[in-house]
């Protein structure tokens, strides 16, 4: 038996109508419909979502329909990859942020020292930091993501070393140790931005 006539079979054991369904896990009555005479199939969600509201095995639903198990792998391997993606596009947006930040300390001249390091270094950089690792924090499911602190603390010290820094042991000729409370505002700001995405993401679930 496919899995259409077996959600059918199901929903008609528990009295339930379409309509009821529907409004139970969030979708249309077609939907339903839809999926019950196999005009199209159930994700994974909604497979579990049916599976709880009918009191049915999940194993009992997808046994010997080959279809409907190759169509979950190929779509969860969809959403593998696009969550991938999602997350290599963060982390590209933050450093070609970061570089450009470098890159216009050098690139401009006469740059005013104070307006920079109020604009980039203390307001544009630190913005940047939090919001990543919010989003981070979000959408990065691994327990090591809070190890991304480190990563945006170190960052944010580089920014400051490669920029006022270097400058300075270029005019003096002389080098100079790393600011290394820039390393912990770095952290700082990634640390609060990581809670508070780490946060929302729990209250969704």
């Amino acid at each position: 038996m496919d899995i259409g006539n077996k959600l059918k079979s199901a929903r008609m054991n528990c009295n339930f109508t379409q309509e009821f369904v529907a409004e139970k896990i969030g979708v249309s009555r077609q939907t339903i419909s839809n999926w019950e005479t196999n005009k199209t199939y159930p994700d994974i969600v909604s497979v579990i979502a049916l599976s709880d509201l009918y009191s049915v095995s999940l194993d009992s639903l997808l046994k010997e329909d080959k279809k409907m198990v190759e169509y979950l792998e190929n779509s969860t391997n969809v959403v593998k990859s696009r969550q991938k993606l999602s997350k290599l596009i963060i982390i590209l947006s933050y450093m070609i942020i970061w570089a450009v930040s470098v890159v216009v300390f050098w690139a401009v001249s006469e740059v005013d020292a104070a307006v920079y390091s109020i604009l980039v270094l203390w307001l544009l950089l630190p913005a940047v930091t939090f919001v990543t690792a919010a989003l981070i924090g979000r959408n990065f499911e691994s327990g090591k993501k809070w190890l991304w602190i480190i990563f945006f603390g170190v960052m944010y010290l580089l920014a400051e070393y490669l920029s006022f820094s270097l400058a300075n042991m270029v005019a003096f000729n002389k080098i100079n140790d790393p600011n290394f409370s820039c390393l912990v505002a770095g952290c700082a700001f990634s640390a609060v931005g990581m809670a508070i995405g780490h946060f929302v993401k729990k209250r969704k679930k």
